[in-house]
C-alpha cells in the first residue's frame, strides 16, 4: 500500500486539479483504493460492487479535483465524503432495480392464471380481470399501479400529477404488487 503524508496528498491533489497531472492522480487512486475497496466490501458485500464503487469515487475525484480547497479539510475527508456519496447511490440504483424486478415477477403469475382459467386469452379480457383485480387495493395504491401499468405512466410523471413524491410513489406502488401477488398466489392455491 502506498502510503503518503497528508501534505503529500493536498499536494497530489492540487496537480490534478491545476495541471490534470496523471502521475499525481495515479499516486493518489494507489493510495485510496484499497481503502475504498474495503469499505466497499463491507457495505456493498460484493466485489463487483466495491470496485465499483472504487472506480466512480476515483473517477469523480479526477474530474471535481478542482473543487478541493486544501484549506478548508484533508483530502481523505473529501475523496472519503465522494466515497459515501457513491456508495448512497449504489445501494439506491440496487434497490431500485429490486422493485423493478419485483413488479415484473407478477405478470406471469396474472397471465398463467387468466390463460387457465379461459379460453379466450385476448387483451380486453386481460385488462378486465387486472382492472377488476387492482380495484381490491387501497384507493392510493390503486390510483399508482393503474396509472403505471394500465396508462404506461413514469414514476416521475405520476409524481408530478399527484404532487407527491417519487418515493412515496415507488412504495405505494411496491407495497399495491405485493398485495396483487399474494392475491394471485393464493387464488393458485384453490
Amino acid at each position: 500500500m502506498n502510503e503518503i503524508s497528508i501534505e503529500q496528498q493536498k499536494q497530489l491533489l492540487v496537480s490534478v486539479a491545476t495541471d490534470r497531472d496523471k502521475t499525481a492522480f495515479a499516486a493518489i487512486f494507489s493510495h485510496f483504493a484499497p481503502k475504498i475497496r474495503s469499505y466497499g466490501l463491507k457495505h456493498l458485500k460484493q466485489e463487483a460492487n466495491a470496485m465499483e464503487l472504487v472506480q466512480e469515487t476515483m473517477l469523480t475525484v479526477w474530474r471535481k479535483a478542482h473543487l478541493f480547497h486544501p484549506d478548508k479539510g484533508a483530502v481523505s475527508t473529501w475523496v472519503y465524503t465522494i466515497m459515501r456519496n457513491q456508495c448512497f447511490d449504489i445501494l439506491r440504483k440496487r434497490q431500485a432495480t429490486k422493485e423493478d424486478n419485483y413488479s415484473d415477477d407478477i405478470w406471469p403469475i396474472f397471465e398463467q392464471k387468466l390463460v387457465t382459467t379461459s379460453d379466450d386469452p385476448s387483451n380486453e379480457q386481460l385488462n378486465g380481470e387486472l382492472v377488476t383485480l387492482i380495484a381490491t387495493l387501497p384507493k392510493n395504491q390503486q390510483v399508482v399501479v393503474k396509472e403505471i401499468y394500465l396508462n404506461q405512466r413514469s414514476h416521475q410523471e405520476l409524481a408530478d400529477q399527484l404532487g407527491l413524491p417519487v418515493g412515496t410513489v415507488k412504495s405505494r406502488l411496491r407495497l399495491g404488487l405485493q398485495k396483487l401477488r399474494l392475491h394471485l398466489e393464493n387464488d393458485d392455491a384453490y
